[in-house]
């Protein structure tokens, strides 16, 4: 979720919190803005596959997988019992995880990980585009103005 779904680092900088620390402030993950296109992305996503919310939790902060749970109703409320906590994201099955990072299991995902915000992929229109290439599927863009641009 943090920094590929919620702007975690927007959220730190505009409270004037280290980003390393801004994890153990209590209510900091249930006030995060959604990141650019990922709701949008989400709703494109969720037409045609079996979306879940990978997500780790800061062990120091016990409050933040409830505000984490809060945040994914609030802005994906069809989506609230598809979260999956957890510090080893490569024991997870899935066919793709999306995450800006290779952290806590990350990059060893036996599917293939999608790092976010990188060259390959700089935003969630490269992400649908490279996944519905991938598996085959006709996208059509005048059907999803968020892809339109495109």
């Amino acid at each position: 979720m943090d920094n590929t779904l919620a702007d975690y680092l927007g959220a730190a900088e505009e409270q004037n919190l280290n980003p390393k620390e801004a994890k153990h402030v209590k209510g900091f993950f249930r006030n995060l803005k959604p990141m650019p296109g990922a709701i949008e992305a989400y709703n494109i996503l969720a037409k045609h596959f079996d979306v879940y919310f990978l997500t780790t939790s800061p062990w120091s902060n016990p409050q933040a997988c409830a505000e984490k749970f809060e945040w994914v109703k609030e802005y994906f409320p069809s989506a609230y019992k598809n979260i999956i906590i957890s510090h080893h994201k490569d024991l997870n099955i899935g066919d793709y995880l999306i995450d800006d990072s290779t952290f806590n299991g990350a990059g060893e995902f036996t599917g293939e990980h999608i790092q976010i915000w990188t060259e390959k992929f700089p935003n969630w229109k490269a992400v649908i585009r490279y996944i519905f290439a991938k598996e085959r599927m006709n996208l059509y863009l005048n059907n999803f103005t968020f892809l339109k641009d495109m």
